[in-house]
């Protein structure tokens, strides 16, 4: 993964759109994306209302149809992004799926699992690349938005 500012800003660009979609279906408005050698694998938003599950996060059914895609749970070599930080449950899945790198926009002070509230990146032998604050007041002002409007 080319990690220059543009390349993470550009698929960074992309989940928040996504994630803007999930704001007007009535969902938290969280997206991710899944990208390999700058292909992107898996593009979807939370679907925990919708679905009525409460496993529904972005990054989870981006795993899942990365995986489909790709046809093995195995992501190696794999980016994903999405524009809050991932929760306890979504770090296992990414851990678990052998995703190298998390990028994402902005942390999660209260359930935020890879630099905020827990680091659970770091009891994981691989070592997931995590980075941070990309388009950082974007991804705040979206979920803002989501709570004014609750």
């Amino acid at each position: 993964m080319n990690f220059n500012k543009n390349n993470l800003e550009k698929y960074m660009t992309i989940v928040l759109e996504e994630a803007k979609i999930a704001l007007v279906e009535g969902e938290v408005p969280i997206a991710a994306l899944i990208v390999k050698d700058d292909e992107i694998l898996s593009l979807t938003h939370n679907k925990v209302e919708s679905l009525k599950d409460a496993t529904a996060h972005a990054e989870i059914l981006a795993i899942k149809e990365a995986s489909k895609k790709l046809n093995n749970w195995r992501l190696d070599n794999t980016t994903l992004f999405v524009n809050v930080e991932p929760c306890t449950m979504c770090l296992g899945a990414i851990e678990n799926a052998r995703i190298d790198n998390v990028v994402y926009g902005t942390s999660e002070p209260k359930t935020g699992a890879c630099e905020s509230r827990y680091d659970l990146s770091l009891f994981n032998p691989k070592k997931i690349k995590i980075v941070s604050g990309i388009l950082e007041e974007e991804s705040k002002e979206l979920i803002k938005k989501a709570f004014i409007r609750k």
